[in-house]
């Protein structure tokens, strides 16, 4: 996501890594050889690293195969490199993005190389969060103005004398460094390193009821194991985020974005109507979000349990 940031080229959707954050090694290279390729019925699908967008593309990749006939392969690519990746027509759609107003307008707009799928059905957001036990204790560390009070708090031998903000992979375009300077807060930005690291260390910490403060995002299935309270940051207004320097405000509300390669919009046929039809909603996403990283079932089992589960969700995005 751009804001989440949210990928090694594998044979399908089922054999990836729980990569449940937003950014890895950028694979583009390796994408699948059948990507846009003329009158195959094949498609290769961009697999971001959180486990909500590999949620999408388990249950579009179900659908494609078991009821449409279609090979599926995926590639996982970083959020940027994967536009570049869908304009060169090495992947055929991106189903999860969040927002990259510099790449819609160089391929949307100026290149015509991409064309919008539309939206997912999922409004997204990131922000600052408590647990919501640490919040009930001091309902006043919702207040960013309030969060150098419990610095010392959320203090850990990573964050060199100051609070931590725990951060994901450091290669998630996020604001927050840029929020912690220009704020003045005394808290350091700590990269876990993924987010499977960055879920790892908050379920640690709230086994032992400490408090921390971390980034994190909606819709996003920890929050029914780990509850957590927003921290209110100055209101976001629009183009506040404009210069990345210079941010000091909230996140913005966003609305996913599907983009699809504009060969394969014209000419993908049943295939690409599906994927300009696939539209859930948060808690479609969520349910297969847990299955996948709480119950640990392979995301192709996750997709077939969900299918079976919403008949009459999915069979709305079959083409007639």
């Amino acid at each position: 996501m751009r804001l989440r940031t949210t990928y090694t080229a594998v044979a399908g959707v089922s054999a990836l890594l729980l990569l449940t954050g937003c950014g890895a090694a950028d694979m583009t290279q390796q994408a699948s050889p059948f990507a846009n390729a003329q009158g195959a019925r094949t498609v290769t699908l961009s697999v971001q690293s959180w486990v909500g967008a590999q949620a999408n593309v388990a249950v579009a990749q179900y659908v494609l195969e078991h009821e449409m006939g279609y090979r599926v392969d995926t590639v996982q690519v970083d959020e940027v490199p994967a536009w570049d990746a869908l304009s060169q027509g090495r992947v055929d759609a991106i189903l999860e993005d969040w927002g990259h107003p510099d790449q819609e307008k160089r391929y949307v707009e100026d290149k015509k190389t991409i064309a919008p799928g539309g939206d997912l059905g999922v409004t997204g957001h990131i922000g600052w969060y408590v647990p919501t036990y640490f919040a009930k204790q001091h309902p006043d560390v919702t207040d960013w103005k309030n969060l150098d009070k419990y610095a010392d708090r959320m203090r850990t031998p990573e964050s060199g004398g100051k609070g931590q903000l725990l951060d994901g992979s450091p290669s998630y375009v996020t604001n927050d460094k840029a929020l912690v300077d220009n704020l003045h807060l005394n808290y350091q930005v700590v990269f876990a390193g993924s987010e499977a690291a960055q879920i790892t260390q908050m379920k640690q910490f709230a086994k032992e009821e400490k408090p921390f403060l971390t980034y994190w995002y909606s819709p996003q299935w920890l929050f029914e194991k780990v509850p957590m309270t927003e921290v209110k940051l100055p209101a976001y207004k629009e183009g506040c985020d404009a210069d990345a320097a210079k941010v000091a405000c909230a996140y913005p509300h966003t609305p996913l974005q599907k983009y699809l390669n504009a060969d394969f919009a014209k000419t993908g046929g049943k295939a690409a109507a599906l994927l300009k039809n696939f539209k859930w909603t948060t808690e479609d996403q969520n349910e297969v979000s847990l299955m996948i990283a709480n119950d640990k079932l392979t995301a192709q089992e996750a997709a077939k349990k969900w299918v079976e589960r919403h008949p009459s969700t999915w069979r709305a995005w079959l083409p007639s």
